[in-house]
């Protein structure tokens, strides 16, 4: 990779990290590509590339599956104060944005899905409109749905974990962003710590947004900070309270375990804060005898 394309990376991160934390705002493409450090033409150039989408729905995508989110998970807000939350200028801007994603409104989409644990994902119907299926996500008849149910979960304050990594977008990037991960701290000797671990945030859900959309960091996880490196960002998950499931698990369970484990979120009275849940792996699971992995998982909550 040339040092062009490292810097691309660092300046869409920027973007990235900043769209994140000011969707109630309004965004445009002039005061994201000066965040980015780029002309409006080549920065939404750049982002598209990187993206696949256009600046402007990516945007709308994204305010439109956190909305969705808290639709699912926070009764506490109404929909006009998420129209506000997520940057809509009215009720009726919310509400048209949502349906041109979703195919119904967000007080349809709530009560339709409330108490449910499905995969949300949308179709094109014959005439072209979006119709919202909700897919079996958990079944409540099978033993896999039992290891989050047995898993060794807890309730705990951690201090901050520092990481370094290369952010994706798509499950299909992840296995490439982890080997370039290794090689930048392969050649920093960082591989010769001594609790050495890897790690995978996550900034978007599985279960809202589509696969090849979920934005996610390979990372491995840091002594102490450093600072972003070209491709390399370094992140700080914050401390605090925390929900922790330890599993020792195949890869094709990974879902099930995440789906439980916010499963026992909900019926345990716990909220999900405004940051992103983590994965920490504590072996190589090709090393494994069964070919599992030992890992924790984290979920930020108030």
């Amino acid at each position: 990779m040339t040092l062009s394309e490292k810097n691309h990376i660092k300046s869409i991160n920027k973007a990235l990290l900043y769209i994140e934390e000011h969707l109630e705002h309004e965004l445009s493409l002039t005061e994201i590509s000066n965040i980015a450090h780029y002309s409006p033409y080549h920065f939404h150039r750049i982002f598209k590339a990187f993206t696949k989408e256009t600046l402007n729905h990516y945007i709308a995508r994204k305010r439109v599956e956190k909305a969705s989110a808290d639709l699912l998970h926070r009764d506490d807000m109404s929909i006009s104060e998420l129209s506000t939350r997520y940057g809509f200028t009215s009720n009726s801007s919310f509400t048209r944005a949502f349906k041109k994603f979703y195919g119904m409104s967000p007080s349809h989409f709530r009560s339709h899905t409330k108490g449910k644990y499905s995969k949300i994902r949308q179709v094109k119907s014959k005439n072209g409109q979006p119709i919202t299926v909700f897919e079996d996500y958990v079944c409540q008849t099978t033993k896999k749905n039992d290891i989050g149910m047995k898993a060794n979960i807890e309730v705990k304050t951690i201090n901050s974990i520092h990481t370094a990594g290369i952010t994706c977008i798509g499950k299909q990037q992840l296995p490439h962003a982890f080997n370039r991960v290794l090689e930048w701290a392969g050649q920093k000797g960082l591989l010769r710590q001594p609790d050495f671990k890897m790690a995978t945030i996550f900034y978007d859900s599985f279960k809202i947004t589509a696969a090849d959309k979920v934005r996610m960091t390979a990372s491995i996880v840091l002594e102490q900070a450093l600072k972003s490196n070209g491709e390399i960002n370094a992140t700080k998950l914050n401390g605090g309270s925390y929900i922790i499931g330890h599993y020792e698990i195949g890869i094709e369970e990974f879902p099930i375990v995440w789906t439980n484990l916010f499963k026992w979120m909900n019926d345990n009275g716990y909220k999900k804060k405004n940051q992103p849940p983590f994965e920490i792996y504590h072996n190589d699971f090709n090393q494994h005898s069964e070919k599992k992995c030992i890992v924790d998982l984290y979920i930020p909550v108030i």
